[in-house]
């Protein structure tokens, strides 16, 4: 008691203090409000961060494990510096946070830390021992021959696969992969362009490492072991085959690269090229999309003698347009089939019922030109001349061998299959590949009725690859620099469906092109990515124009011109790929320990650094010490002219006001300040806001007043606590260019920060609101419905729960200023309206109040 009489007694004698002292004072202050300003630009960047963590999980941009990774250090650096700057303010106070820091942080490196492991140390394993449990090894592509050749008892060429293991003994033994990590993290994974340079660079590095000699004599031995099966000289047909690859959602259709027919001089060669392709624009930008760990795809590569085909091509056993269509699709061309999965020639197609073996559909194309192989080493296409070129490519004997063929794999595998076959010079059929199928649903589509006029048709025909209707501008694809300019939502129309262009699917409203069919690698990915495509329609790209609006229907195989509405059911809008993916629960694990926010009341007795969780936690922790700090540090050192003042406009307010620094015009004697006296930029413009149209008092609903008084009787977590000043009073704390307003108003809790200066940079408003005493889907309504209300004039909101977060940054002054005196106003003005949010008609007319309000205001 006698130390309170005598700090009391100092404070009225405050002439007592020397200038030295006084001086010491103001400088410690200084620092402290130093540290607070720069405690806000942490706090502010912690929550930037958890924001951008919250909008990747939910929109459909990719994003890769440079994102996860850079954003949980930017979230640890920034709430880091929180810690240390409010006990730079507080003397120390709260040390414990750094505890929990460090204790979250762990727990967030130890899931970024994880990664994918081989057991195996073998490099190289026979393909007579490969079945598909050993897709860890040889991956998926390479594990599936092995099935077909072990299990089902197929003919498969004979080979070996050069393992995982071996990927990571070359990796580890050139030092790759922190090199690659740093380049792929010092790129947007929307940027195509910086993408494009870095895929470049990273390639040329694997080309231009070495193989380890150990890897190198095991291929050698696993080569000579081949060509004494094959009891000739042998080439190989070398795949990719990485982790991932080959499955019903994930095909990686075309994005590694194979080599046909190499010869032993150049399979080293040859291998670097494929583990290098594993860094191509389309297999990285594949990969993001999908939501892939680059880390964790380990790439092997499948090295099997070479087919000398006479014809080849790829089989469906069921449609992959139609889940109820069960007939087989034959796709067939002359000489190897890299011509009809390339996607760059016409093919023939038949159609064989599978109850019968008969062939009820055949279209035979104009096969202008093959692929053949070289007699020593090497693939060549070749023009077709004469009468071959119009000739079936494939005998119906043949096609009734390769449908029984695709039915045995079904049955094997128990579900659809997409299969690559060849037919070499005696007549053998062998299987090269094989992946689940993805099948999709038949599109119902409803045209409207001036449609049937066709004055807005510009053509027709082609092939459906995948169905659906989209609208754009046209971009007209040649070469891959093309690829570079390509935008957002535009309408990709190229010559040949080549696997190059699916970088581009995760941008595309739709694609037309005038060659290539429905098996081809560049159409799986359309349909893995729900593109509404058109292939092989004949004179498109003389009939459009970049920049030209059309709209592609591709179940009906026309093309409009302008946007024209059609509705259609069943697929949709194209999903958000990542979800689920390894990279996206990657960042939805870390989330948990960075976005949630546990700690919401100051007065409860959890309110205490052992209670955090998470970041946003710390961050809230943190941010409301700090403030409780600066309003405490005069009064704590009879530091008088620095003490907060209560508010006097007209009369005394209920509002006191913390000068941080050169808020006020004038040095402050008594309890009051004048609204006169401050020259806080921001603060004035929240009170302008605040008494710019007066309140009419809280809106009366029968039914909401009800929910008012049984929540406020039986809900614990709204009780105002023990009595403080600080939960009864608002709180003002400013200088010239800085306001933070700390309300409760009843059931009603607020938080608004603001910096305006003209160093447009620099400018923000933040506004937390949350709280009321209605039940708890009256509250969230009204959280959602300030939401709305602010982000027509410009804010962006959050709604966690009934909390909402709105933000504006980075504006010119006078705009800021305007949505400032828009929060003043909303701050007195959205009070209570939870009691009536449960009727449209009531919610509708405070929603055009507030507008009509607003607009003058800022008339």
């Amino acid at each position: 008691m006698r130390k309170k009489l005598g700090n009391i007694f100092r404070i009225f004698k405050k002439k007592e203090h020397t200038e030295e002292d006084l001086e010491e004072l103001r400088l410690s202050f200084k620092e402290r409000y130093h540290s607070f300003k720069l405690l806000l630009s942490a706090n502010n960047s912690a929550l930037e961060v958890m924001g951008a963590i919250d909008q990747a999980l939910q929109g459909n941009n990719p994003f890769g494990m440079s994102f996860i990774r850079a954003s949980s250090t930017a979230a640890s650096v920034s709430v880091y510096k929180l810690i240390k700057h409010l006990n730079e303010i507080s003397n120390n106070k709260y040390t414990e946070l750094f505890l929990r820091f460090e204790e979250i942080q762990d727990s967030i490196q130890k899931i970024l830390s994880q990664k994918k492991t081989i057991k195996d140390e073998v490099m190289v394993v026979p393909l007579r021992s490969v079945d598909r449990d050993m897709y860890d090894l040889v991956g998926s592509k390479m594990a599936n021959i092995g099935e077909i050749k072990n299990k089902i008892s197929l003919k498969v060429p004979p080979g070996f696969v050069i393992t995982s293991c071996a990927y990571n003994l070359f990796i580890e033994h050139n030092h790759l992969q922190d090199e690659i990590d740093r380049r792929l993290q010092s790129v947007e994974a929307d940027n195509i362009e910086e993408l494009y340079t870095v895929s470049s660079k990273i390639q040329n590095l694997i080309i231009n490492s070495k193989i380890p000699q150990k890897l190198e004599e095991d291929i050698k031995t696993s080569w000579d072991e081949l060509a004494k099966e094959a009891g000739k000289e042998i080439t190989v047909a070398m795949r990719s085959s990485a982790f991932g690859e080959d499955t019903e959602d994930n095909s990686f259709a075309g994005q590694y690269r194979s080599e046909l027919n190499v010869s032993f001089d150049h399979i080293f060669d040859a291998y670097k090229e494929i583990i290098a392709s594993k860094y191509s624009l389309t297999a990285i930008t594949y990969r993001l999309n999908k939501g892939f760990k680059d880390e964790d795809i380990f790439m092997s590569v499948g090295c099997m003698v070479m087919v000398d085909a006479v014809c080849g091509g790829v089989m469906y056993s069921r449609s992959p347009l139609d889940i109820n269509d069960d007939s087989i699709f034959i796709n067939s061309s002359w000489g190897l089939p890299k011509t009809v999965v390339d996607g760059n020639s016409d093919c023939d197609l038949f159609v064989v019922s599978r109850k019968n073996m008969e062939i009820t559909y055949r279209d035979i194309k104009n096969k202008k030109n093959k692929f053949v192989c070289y007699p020593k080493e090497g693939v060549c296409r070749v023009d077709i001349t004469g009468e071959n070129a119009n000739l079936q490519s494939v005998s119906d004997i043949d096609i009734c061998q390769l449908s029984k063929l695709a039915i045995k794999m079904e049955d094997h595998y128990l579900s659809p299959q997409d299969i690559e076959w060849a037919i070499n010079q005696i007549g053998e059929v062998f299987i090269l590949q094989c992946r689940p199928l993805k099948q999709m649903e038949n599109l119902k589509i409803d045209y409207p009725e001036d449609l049937s006029n066709k004055e807005n048709l510009i053509t027709s025909g082609g092939i459906t690859i995948c169905p659906g209707v989209g609208s754009g501008k046209v971009v007209l694809v040649k070469t891959g620099a093309d690829i570079l300019s390509f935008t957002e939502g535009s309408v990709l129309v190229t010559n040949q469906a080549l696997p190059r262009w699916a970088s581009l699917l995760n941008r595309a409203k739709a694609v037309i092109t005038e060659q290539g069919s429905f098996a081809g690698h560049f159409a799986n990915v359309a349909r893995e990515f729900r593109v509404p495509s058109i292939f092989g329609l004949k004179g498109i790209l003389e009939k459009l124009n970049n920049g030209d609006i059309v709209t592609v229907d591709a179940n009906a195989k026309r093309i409009y011109r302008g946007k024209v509405e059609i509705s259609y059911n069943n697929l949709g809008e194209k999903k958000n790929f990542m979800e689920g993916s390894p990279v996206y629960e990657t960042l939805r694990e870390v989330s948990r320990l960075i976005v949630p926010l546990n700690l919401l009341d100051p007065d409860s007795f959890e309110f205490k650094p052992l209670s955090c969780k998470t970041f946003h936690d710390i961050t809230r922790f943190a941010h409301e010490k700090s403030v409780h700090e600066m309003f405490e540090f005069g009064k704590t050192h009879n530091f008088s002219e620095k003490s907060s003042k209560q508010l006097f406009y007209k009369v005394p307010m209920q509002w006191w006001v913390l000068n941080l620094d050169d808020g006020f015009k004038e040095e402050v004697i008594g309890k009051y300040v004048h609204l006169d006296n401050i020259v806080s930029v921001p603060m004035l413009t929240i009170w302008d806001g605040i008494i710019a149209i007066p309140w009419d008092g809280p809106p009366i609903d029968g039914k909401g007043l009800m929910s008012v008084m049984f929540q406020a009787t039986t809900n614990t977590s709204l009780s105002v606590g023990t009595r403080s000043k600080y939960t009864e009073r608002n709180y003002f704390m400013i200088s010239k260019n800085y306001c933070s307003l700390t309300s409760r108003l009843g059931f009603h809790f607020l938080v608004v920060e603001s910096m305006i200066s003209d160093r447009t940079r620099e400018n923000y408003i933040r506004f937390q609101f949350k709280g009321g005493a209605a039940d708890y889907n009256r509250r969230v309504r009204r959280v959602q419905f300030v939401g709305e209300v602010l982000e027509k004039y410009g804010f962006k909101s959050e709604v966690i729960k009934d909390t909402i977060i709105c933000s504006l940054d980075a504006q010119e002054k006078d705009f800021m200023l305007s949505r400032l005196k828009i929060i003043g106003y909303i701050t007195i003005h959205t009070r209570q309206l939870d009691m009536i949010m449960n009727g449209e008609a009531r919610i509708n007319y405070y929603r055009d109040k507030l507008h009509s309000d607003i607009n003058k205001i800022l008339s």
